[in-house]
């Protein structure tokens, strides 16, 4: 079950962000975060934060407006998951949201390359590579990979 994500929810999302971030090898977020400034970023008030709930939280995004005024009928979101097949049903969902709620299009601003299967994922469900940031991203153990901008119409 996917649902909007509440208060109580703020520790298991945690769980869900702290290694991911600290890995830093797939989200451009400072690697040292702390849970308050991450759990602010991923619950902000300007995005939808959702969970995925299997008896308890396995996944979690958020979907907002890729940028203000003139892009704002774009979506974006982030995901994070720690069950198989809860990214893609999370994708899925965001995908029907946003659409449901006036969006035209949506668009990863920055996937790393070296993140595989989420660029498979994304492929998978429709997303063109439009644009290639060679080197945007400091990998930890790969060194300077490129990043990805992927956009599908909804």
């Amino acid at each position: 079950m996917i649902r909007p994500a509440t208060a109580d929810d703020a520790d298991a999302i945690w769980g869900l962000i702290e290694p991911v971030i600290r890995a830093g090898e797939t989200y451009a977020l400072p690697r040292d975060w702390s849970r308050e400034a991450a759990l602010a970023y991923w619950l902000g008030p300007d995005r939808q934060s959702l969970v995925a709930d299997d008896g308890g939280v396995v996944g979690s995004y958020f979907l907002r407006a890729n940028q203000l005024g003139g892009g704002a009928h774009v979506a974006n979101c982030g995901y994070i998951s720690a069950q198989r097949g809860t990214g893609r049903a999370m994708a899925e969902d965001s995908l029907e949201r946003a659409r449901v709620a006036g969006f035209t299009a949506m668009q990863f601003n920055f996937v790393v390359a070296s993140n595989t299967g989420a660029v498979a994922l994304w492929r998978s469900l429709g997303f063109a590579e439009i644009g290639r940031q060679p080197g945007a991203f400091n990998h930890p153990r790969l060194g300077l990979v490129d990043a990805l901008v992927m956009h599908r119409h909804l």
